[in-house]
């Protein structure tokens, strides 16, 4: 499934090759996210125009709304949103567990917070009860109650039928205490444990579809300990690949991600979840991450904050409204050819549907396109240098 190429000296950064049924992939790469089969406000058409490879969609949103077995029934995830590339699934687990414990969409990346079992957003009730078998929780959309257990997931996901899908977990928080995060990690590995075993069944019962990828998820937040004991469990089941998971400080990212790449076979591979920074994208690349996926770019985009070479800004400031220049003068997306500063300044005024269509085609277009470059760099040698041109322009 992996066809490794170039390492970055000195790193254990890589370029390398996903076959999949729907495509190949080339690594690096950034995978968009679309959470219920769309990214929001762009035509999937238009995702593989600006040079995405593959998306992700998530289990947890297709399984509430419309269906698992309606996209199943649809011939799988890439039929059913006219997506012909490889796609990814993740396992449902994040939104359970964060939407659960009221975080929505992000959890806290303070390590330094009052260390705690049971962690619950202030003024937030609790959605989601963890037990060993699995995870009972109430929908964020009407209230009813559901139950994902490691089976269900994988029964979700062979439905769904994505060409790369995640094994269930427990994710937890850097709040939590280092003995709840103890009782996780292994809780997690016997979920991905049941997960192959169901994987297994599934595809054998299934056969007549396109074969699907599972990878395990490396959790353990911030513990060295933790981290390489989660990653040495998952290499002894043998998964296809594998996703670098949970809440990380900043500041330690490149670390952690080292450490678990370090005791990961080097021919799978890697894919860290809910990254897109472009300063976290080098730091993961160099420390061994392949694939990337994260909902920052497109939903940044919808309020109106943008990336360009010299950084992130935002189009509503007063500065925009007789800017007739490009988002970015030297990029190559639809949106930067076509459409001025001052005339999006003025979609976003005036609450207009298709400012968040271009500012995200450019905000997906710069992601993709900044790792494609890390990629040709690492092949022609030349990342170092790259990363640090790069670097100094965005955050001067």
């Amino acid at each position: 499934m992996f066809t490794l190429g170039t390492e970055l000296p000195g790193a254990l950064g890589r370029t390398g090759t996903i076959s999949t049924p729907h495509g190949d992939i080339s690594t690096p790469a950034f995978i968009p996210v679309g959470t219920r089969a769309t990214v929001k406000a762009v035509l999937p058409e238009q995702m593989s125009d600006l040079g995405a490879q593959a998306l992700l969609a998530n289990a947890y949103h297709l399984y509430l709304q419309p269906g698992a077995d309606i996209v199943d029934e649809a011939g799988g995830l890439g039929e059913f949103m006219n997506w012909r590339g490889p796609t990814f699934t993740d396992s449902g687990g994040f939104q359970v567990l964060s939407l659960g414990a009221g975080f929505k969409k992000t959890l806290s990346m303070d390590a330094h917070s009052v260390q705690a079992d049971d962690v619950i957003a202030e003024g937030k009730d609790r959605l989601a009860t963890v037990d060993d078998d699995g995870v009972t929780f109430k929908s964020h959309l009407d209230g009813s109650m559901h139950r994902f257990t490691p089976e269900v997931s994988m029964q979700i996901q062979h439905q769904l039928g994505a060409d790369i899908m995640f094994a269930f977990d427990e994710l937890t928080t850097l709040m939590n205490s280092y003995d709840y995060q103890v009782s996780s990690l292994a809780r997690t590995q016997a979920w991905a444990e049941r997960c192959v075993k169901e994987h297994q069944r599934l595809s054998e019962l299934r056969a007549e579809k396109p074969a699907q990828a599972l990878f395990g998820v490396v959790q353990g937040a911030q513990h060295e300990d933790l981290r390489r004991r989660a990653a040495r469990g998952l290499v002894g089941l043998d998964f296809d690949g594998y996703g670098i998971g949970g809440a990380i400080e900043k500041e330690n990212l490149g670390t952690i991600v080292r450490w678990v790449c370090e005791e990961l076979q080097v021919d799978k591979p890697r894919h860290l979840l809910g990254i897109s920074e472009p300063d976290d994208l080098f730091t993961a690349v160099e420390n061994g991450a392949d694939t990337f996926d994260c909902v920052s770019p497109s939903r940044v985009a919808r309020s109106s904050r943008v990336y360009a070479m010299t950084g992130r800004y935002n189009l509503l400031v007063a500065a925009s409204r007789r800017d007739f220049g490009p988002i970015d003068a030297e990029c190559d997306c639809y949106t930067c050819a076509h459409y001025s500063k001052a005339y999006l300044h003025h979609l976003f005024k005036t609450k207009e549907y298709i400012a968040a269509t271009l500012c995200t085609i450019h905000n997906e277009r710069f992601t993709v396109r900044l790792v494609d470059d890390m990629r040709r760099h690492i092949d022609a040698g030349t990342f170092a240098d790259f990363r640090d041109d790069f670097l100094a322009r965005f955050y001067g």
